[in-house]
């Protein structure tokens, strides 16, 4: 019989799961079953609501940013020393960030084949209960997605770890992995709808459209990816904002372009806001200053716009000395020991009796503009270059940068690719991108540190899951 053993508390949006201090110190609430807590639709709700708070906190932003050629560690020195081992890519099995991000992502997992599992038999709105299940079917394809692109070949959960035969799973190859993501993704989008009257901040039809495309483009499935993206298309519910510095302030969830996010909650409990806002945030604002800009990402950024000025969204992006920073302040690099420059996205200005902690400002994890230059990338790598290049010009023209006329399809990749870097920083794609268009883009980026095996570069399997899933040793 299976145990739920996570201690859930309903408030605002959804459930908020302890952490495990506070949990291991928390008073007993209560224990149930599968068979006692599934039994009702407001359980069903709150259940899949749990799947969405376990994305709360994620540690992506180190291998996404830190890994790559755009960010280094940053902050203290001798602070979060196992970070060191993602930025210089040595990391070995005991790594604590490789173990935290595992098994916080295999969280998600298991809440979201409990769903999955559970929810249908229980007698309650048909169309709901396919909604919820369909919600976990996106959550579950989205922790598998960064899953196997960090680790590779992993162990694909798929039912209730009631029994060994579910607890302990083996390997599986990665077009396995991507097959079963296709399967779920598709699965979801029959059932969900395109937006909400309510519950706003749900995965949508668009959401998983939107993840079905990126899983084909690295799997270079150009054709596919460009079918779910027309598809999505369709819908009509997506557009990029007039203001790129909008998306990245309180309410920005909301935003036309954000086709999934990550949301948080501003109350008394400062543990459900954005920590990012803490993780990235100067120290005379009581933040940590890790994942710090290179002078790589910041030379990326060659062209002027049409009125000779900087690209907008280098300095909405990072900190640069001299430039506004917040709260009427001008940025110093003396703020950032590393390199000099501090992420401004995630962080906003110091709101009065609220700790730093308590920032909601969303995290996008699948916006529009990343689908356009998707579209591009696929059109182009489909001799399909002058349509690419319309596609790249919608996002460029946002900017006010000059708009392509023409361009081979060589120079074109090249010119989406850094299109790619400026436009989604510090959103954590940079390392994935990189790992994707293959080994020598990446070692480019990243010698000496690269240390390349074919098909690429994958960080260990924790030495704490080798240690107890008996099936993968």
């Amino acid at each position: 019989m299976k145990t739920i053993k996570s201690i859930l508390a309903l408030t605002g949006f959804g459930l908020l799961a302890a952490s495990c201090s506070d949990f291991l110190q928390a008073d007993l609430k209560g224990q149930y079953t599968s068979e006692s807590f599934f039994i009702s639709e407001g359980n069903a709700i709150a259940a899949t609501t749990g799947v969405y708070n376990s994305l709360y906190g994620s540690t992506l932003w180190i291998f996404g940013d830190v890994a790559s050629d755009d960010a280094v560690k940053g902050g203290n020195a001798g602070d979060q020393a196992d970070i060191n081992g993602i930025d210089d890519l040595s990391a070995k099995a005991d790594n604590g960030v490789l173990n935290t991000y595992w098994q916080n992502t295999y969280e998600t997992i298991a809440r979201a084949n409990n769903v999955i599992a559970y929810v249908p038999d229980i007698e309650m709105d048909e169309t709901l209960q396919n909604r919820l299940v369909a919600e976990a079917k996106f959550l579950r394809a989205y922790a598998y997605f960064n899953l196997v692109n960090i680790f590779g070949e992993i162990p694909l959960k798929l039912a209730p770890q009631n029994t060994s035969e579910t607890i302990y799973v083996g390997l599986s190859d990665v077009p396995v992995i991507y097959a079963q993501l296709e399967n779920d993704l598709r699965e979801a989008e029959a059932d969900l709808p395109a937006s909400y009257d309510m519950d706003q901040g749900r995965v949508t039809k668009g959401a998983a459209l939107g993840l079905l495309a990126k899983v084909a483009l690295y799997q270079k499935k150009y054709e596919e990816s460009l079918n779910h993206i027309q598809t999505l298309e369709n819908l009509g519910k997506y557009a990029l904002e007039d203001n790129y510095e909008d998306l990245f302030k309180a309410g920005a969830e909301d935003s036309r372009e954000v086709l999934f996010s990550i949301r948080y909650v501003d109350n008394d409990q400062v543990s459900l806001g954005n920590h990012l806002n803490v993780w990235f945030a100067p120290s005379m604002e009581g933040g940590y200053y890790f994942n710090a800009p290179t002078q790589s990402y910041v030379d990326a950024f060659t062209e002027k716009t049409v009125d000779g000025l900087d690209d907008p969204r280098l300095d909405i992006s990072i900190g640069r000395d001299g430039k506004p920073w917040f709260n009427d302040t001008t940025y110093s690099a003396a703020w950032s020991e590393a390199t000099g420059y501090l992420v401004k996205k995630y962080n906003e200005d110091m709101i009065p009796g609220k700790a730093k902690a308590q920032s909601v400002i969303p995290y996008h994890a699948i916006r529009y503009a990343d689908i356009l230059l998707m579209k591009a990338e696929a059109l182009n790598e489909t001799n399909q270059t002058q349509s690419a290049i319309t596609e790249v010009n919608k996002v460029r023209n946002r900017v006010q940068l000059s708009p392509l006329v023409s361009a081979s399809q060589s120079v074109l990749r090249e010119i989406i690719r850094n299109e790619r870097r400026k436009e989604l920083g510090f959103e954590f794609h940079r390392f994935f991108d990189l790992m994707r268009w293959g080994r020598e883009v990446a070692e480019a980026a990243l010698a000496p540190n690269l240390k390349w095996t074919d098909p690429r570069f994958y960080f260990p399997i924790p030495q704490s899951e080798i240690d107890t899933n008996h099936a993968i040793q």
